[in-house]
């Protein structure tokens, strides 16, 4: 039994041996080819973002310890090549040396602040880094990173990193003794970053915890306390997004916010970014879906004034006839829904009545 267990750490060893070496190896060329730098530094972001193929995971893991979980709650939490690059160097960080500074020689090309936040992120808080220069460069370039790839699952609809945003925030954001480690404007940046997308992958049930957190903002006495920054970063966050089912999914997620204590200037800077997602045309453009998905946010959070809010609505319609017609069609459409599924509760009823009387 020892041996098999010796033997399957020697072939994960020489696995994860070798797909360093072939990091290295794409940075070095990438390092010596100018012309050819953008391409392969985007086929080697591609090469350590992707899923681990059922032949690899054989290599990494016995079966008793594959670490590959379904899907929960709608986030895709599979394996992900960068995820074991991640915990590699952490346990052999010697053998992640080489890469970093290559990484360092190339800090100002594409693709590379993504390539360090995906496979050095657990080493920067895990590992001793005695460099405080280099620390303020790598809590910098993590951030960056992280804002770039969590913005290409926004705009793919994806969860790909949740692991990376989870880790961010359930062991660095919540654990203040490794949030410490990078610098106090990162920390800040971070807790910036992590409020953007806290909601998109589903981890709003930590948003009182990860409030309690925060660290000190200079403007804090012009922009409030940290639930104030929050919705603040929030707001500026449905702003750019463009993909409707992701939107669709904040405005869902947004219940959280209630109860939330917020300066007037924030509340007010809430109101008015869901109100512009009530109205047809711009600068939004939102469907029709989405409109009401934000009426109905705006008088959960909040409900004094929700009538008024509609009627001063609808009058403003009224200003635009060329929306009468399709207004016209979805209000009878809407109708003739309501009626049929009336008219099929009440059938339905009715049989279930006549079956109880006939077995009785």
């Amino acid at each position: 039994m020892e041996t098999m267990q010796q033997h399957s750490a020697d072939r994960r060893s020489t696995y994860l041996a070798a797909l360093t070496l072939e990091i290295e190896r794409k940075l070095q060329k990438a390092l010596i080819s100018p012309r050819q730098r953008p391409e392969l530094l985007q086929q080697l972001f591609a090469d350590v973002a992707l899923e681990v193929e059922d032949r690899a995971r054989d290599m990494i893991f016995k079966k008793d310890e594959d670490k590959i979980t379904s899907a929960d709650d709608g986030i895709e939490n599979h394996l992900c090549f960068y995820d074991v690059l991640a915990d590699y160097f952490v346990g052999e960080p010697e053998n992640g040396k080489h890469i970093l500074d290559l990484i360092v020689q190339l800090w100002s090309q594409s693709f590379v602040s993504h390539i360090f936040a995906l496979i050095f992120h657990k080493w920067l808080f895990e590992v001793s880094v005695e460099n405080s220069e280099m620390l303020l460069r790598y809590g910098s370039a993590l951030v960056q990173g992280a804002t770039n790839v969590f913005w290409i699952d926004i705009q793919t609809n994806r969860k790909r990193f949740f692991p990376l945003f989870s880790y961010l925030l359930q062991e660095v954001a919540l654990v203040p003794y490794r949030g410490n480690k990078i610098s106090l404007q990162a920390r800040r940046d971070l807790c910036l970053l992590l409020s953007r997308f806290l909601f998109f992958y589903n981890l709003d049930d930590l948003l009182e915890k990860f409030l309690g957190q925060f660290p000190g903002f200079p403007n804090a006495f012009l922009v409030g306390g940290p639930a104030d920054i929050f919705v603040i970063e929030l707001a500026d966050q449905l702003q750019k997004l463009k993909v409707e089912p992701v939107l669709l999914h904040y405005l869902s997620r947004m219940s959280a916010l209630k109860g939330l204590e917020l300066r007037m200037t924030t509340s007010t800077r809430l109101k008015a970014c869901l109100y512009s997602f009530t109205s047809p045309g711009g600068p939004m453009y939102p469907t029709r879906v989405v409109r009401h998905a934000a009426w109905d946010t705006l008088d959960l959070l909040f409900p004094v004034g929700q009538y008024p809010r509609h009627i001063i609505s609808l009058f403003f319609r009224l200003l635009y006839p060329w929306y009468w017609p399709s207004s016209c069609w979805n209000f009878i459409m809407t109708c003739v829904r309501t009626v049929v599924f009336y008219i099929l509760r009440i059938i339905g009823s009715s049989w279930e009545n006549m079956r109880k009387s006939k077995d009785y």
